[in-house]
């Protein structure tokens, strides 16, 4: 794993083996982060990592300047080496261990960009939970993008606030946007 872009382009970041994690893939990654590029300036973001795993979607935010990430799981493990890895590359990462979507309902910050990579096996209707709460509780800024990665084999385009998907390999990111008024 590699931060592809930013102050610590190039650097590799080798996550313990045994942590129960699927990290986005550097190809998936760089493509996400061409298109987020034509979305938003990086620096002083406010982001919002769910089902952070080993903090790849994290460090790669951090590392183009975005001023306040949370990176939010429920494994100790992945908590502990998001923290680690912060601290060695001096990142402003609040790494919180919690269960996502309890971590949602009880949440009251908004962020401009959410980005959630579920296990691939969680069921369709706890995909479109995360979805839901974010909007409902207001997670989102106004101006803000919410990215769901997940298997092709997961529907996300009948979902309120829909925006388009964009596949790379066996993994889909599905973007969520509110209505833009012309």
């Amino acid at each position: 794993m590699r931060i592809i872009s930013g102050k610590y382009k190039g650097r590799r970041i080798s996550p313990p083996k045994n942590l129960p994690v699927r990290p986005t893939t550097d190809m998936g990654k760089e493509s996400l982060f061409n298109i987020l590029n034509n979305h938003f300036d990086f620096s002083g973001l406010k982001v919002l990592d769910l089902f952070a795993g080993t903090g790849n979607i994290s460090y790669e935010f951090a590392s183009r300047g975005s001023a306040s990430i949370t990176s939010v799981d429920a494994d100790f493990g992945c908590i502990k080496f998001i923290k680690q890895t912060a601290a060695e590359f001096d990142f402003d990462i609040a790494a919180i261990k919690s269960d996502v979507f309890k971590f949602l309902e009880k949440h009251t910050a908004s962020y401009d960009l959410i980005f959630a990579d579920p296990p691939y096996g969680l069921d369709q209707a706890r995909f479109e939970k995360i979805v839901k709460t974010v909007f409902a509780q207001n997670l989102l800024d106004q101006d803000g993008m919410m990215i769901i990665e997940h298997s092709k084999h997961t529907a996300m385009e009948h979902i309120d606030h829909f925006s388009f998907q964009k596949n790379y390999g066996g993994s889909v990111f599905s973007f969520f946007e509110f209505e833009t008024k012309d």
